[in-house]
């Protein structure tokens, strides 16, 4: 039976009193909210006249057509009021049931706000029944769960995080609190209690305290890889005088933070009477990723003739590029500006150097005196006009002995941060046609597509890094392009395919290496 021929045969929700439900919650930038959800029969419905505030939308019922419009601007989409189905530019969408009559209001599926309203809202939406939860924009709000062992001793507790999410472990007095580096926490079941653990609660929005017994001595922590967008977060504890077991790191003896960066797992942390060890080098890989939305504030960047702007498209896709790679890929991802500022071409390259980041991706739009120019293009850096210093510095890193304690010198490498993506330009040639090859499945390419330039944004990244035009906002039909989420998310993933095949070559060829 299709879509519409069962839509037509089921029974009319308006025909069924509605039954008041537990509210659903709308997290966004602006804060939490929340809107009246209803039972009608056996389908969940959400109050349309309360949502639509919240993406900024005009109802409007349309009696001859049987059909709800909604509507944003010029952009609209049809409910239809007979059908689980929905019409937004010529594309007919289906739905789990149509909108139902509450008195004077109306009703919606959850399933609607993703795909119908969400999208001519412009706004990223992650619709979650099983948490009562909408997540407006690119906001982390990882699924947090706590399930304790009833095993022991030691006592064990598990913390499933999805996506992989940063957390910070802090030992106080009578409790651990683990804090997450996230916007808020989706807290789902929580099931904890005996042995050395009293209980496991929410201190604040972003921190799980675990209320310890009095017999507590220490702790150790470690994280588990579940799959690719999730791990667990395991914490032994152990009771004072009782000899640790052995399987995970173990924690300070006295009270200290235990940082946490996914998808890595905590080193082992030195022995209270131990001299404090430097932390072991961290195998190939790629766990930091910086973003860098071009422009920003008064640098507006290149503008279309329909007058958007290089700095807007530019922060959007960065952020639904740091949204991809949370989800699909748990690393820890940066933007240079998450709101419309400048930031100095210098201080975008220092906020990945300091992050220690093993990637760098700068997002830009083009712009030509010719309108027929079209295409998406991958820069990385060229050396022209760097000087033979930063030459040499391609050869290899210049080591110079300096002084250690103790006495005696020791070659360490010295990084002249105006020169430092010279060392990283072969890792970023390499970068830049994955890039390209991964562009070129989704969007129309450039008839050159991969360009060597000495942007100044890249000069002092000290990592490999890139620099990709998406298209040219001087051409009418690819600024048109550049401003439809269809396009936009084709960038995204191409890049997310890119990072995943870079991260793999990486790390094939460190297994090389191995004996």
């Amino acid at each position: 039976m299709s879509i519409i021929a069962a839509a037509l045969c089921a029974a009319p929700l308006d025909a069924q009193s509605p039954r008041a439900i537990a509210p659903y919650s709308v997290v966004s930038a602006e804060g939490r909210r929340t809107v009246a959800a209803a039972m009608v029969g056996d389908q969940e419905m959400l109050r349309l006249d309360e949502l639509a505030p919240l993406l900024q939308l005009t109802v409007r019922e349309d009696r001859a057509a049987k059909a709800l419009t909604v509507s944003r601007g010029t952009t609209v989409v049809v409910l239809s009021l007979d059908q689980g189905l929905a019409s937004m530019g010529g594309k007919i969408l289906s739905l789990s049931a149509p909108p139902a009559r509450d008195g004077s209001r109306w009703l919606v599926p959850p399933d609607a706000v993703s795909r119908a309203l969400a999208p001519i809202a412009g706004v990223r939406t992650d619709v979650r029944k099983a948490s009562r939860l909408i997540v407006l924009g690119d906001l982390r709000l990882p699924r947090i769960t706590v399930q304790q062992d009833p095993g022991g001793p030691p006592t064990r507790i598990a913390i499933e995080m999805a996506p992989r999410t940063a957390y910070t472990i802090v030992q106080e007095p009578k409790r651990l609190l683990v804090r997450f580096d996230a916007d808020g926490l989706d807290l789902g079941p929580i099931t904890a209690g005996g042995g050395l653990v009293e209980s496991v609660s929410a201190a604040d929005p972003l921190t799980l305290a675990i209320a310890l017994d009095k017999d507590f001595g220490t702790f150790r922590a470690a994280t588990v890889p579940i799959d690719a967008a999730s791990s667990r977060l395991v914490i032994e504890l152990t009771a004072a005088g009782a000899p640790a077991p052995s399987g995970l790191a173990r924690a300070p003896a006295q009270p200290a933070a235990t940082p946490s960066a996914p998808p890595a797992a905590p080193a082992p942390a030195a022995m209270p009477d131990a001299p404090a060890a430097l932390p072991p080098a961290q195998p190939p890989g790629v766990r930091t990723i910086v973003i860098d939305p071009g422009h920003g504030g008064d640098e507006q960047g290149t503008r279309g003739a329909g007058g958007v702007l290089e700095k807007d498209v530019v922060l959007d896709v960065a952020r639904r590029l740091r949204s991809a790679l949370d989800t699909r890929l748990g690393v820890r991802v940066l933007l240079t500006r998450d709101d419309d500022r400048v930031v100095p071409h210098d201080e975008r390259a220092s906020i990945a150097n300091n992050n220690k980041a093993d990637l760098f991706i700068s997002l830009h739009a083009n712009s030509s005196p010719s309108k027929s120019a079209k295409g998406a293009e991958v820069f990385y850096l060229s050396l022209d006009g760097l000087g033979s210093e930063a030459r040499r510095m391609v050869e290899g890193p210049e080591a110079r002995p300096v002084p250690v304690l103790g006495g005696g010198t020791r070659d360490i490498d010295l990084i002249l941060w105006d020169m430092a993506q010279a060392r990283h330009l072969n890792e970023s040639a390499a970068f830049a046609v994955l890039v390209e090859e991964e562009l070129r499945r989704r969007v129309e390419m450039s008839p050159n597509p991969i360009q060597q330039a000495p942007f100044r944004v890249l000069v002092a990244a000290n990592m490999p890094a890139v620099l990709v035009e998406m298209g040219f906002l001087s051409n009418p039909e690819q600024e048109g392009q550049l401003t439809s989420d269809d396009f936009k998310n084709r960038v995204v993933q191409s890049l997310v395919d890119a990072i995943v095949r870079y991260r793999g070559r990486i790390e094939a060829q460190a297994a090389s290496r191995l004996p």
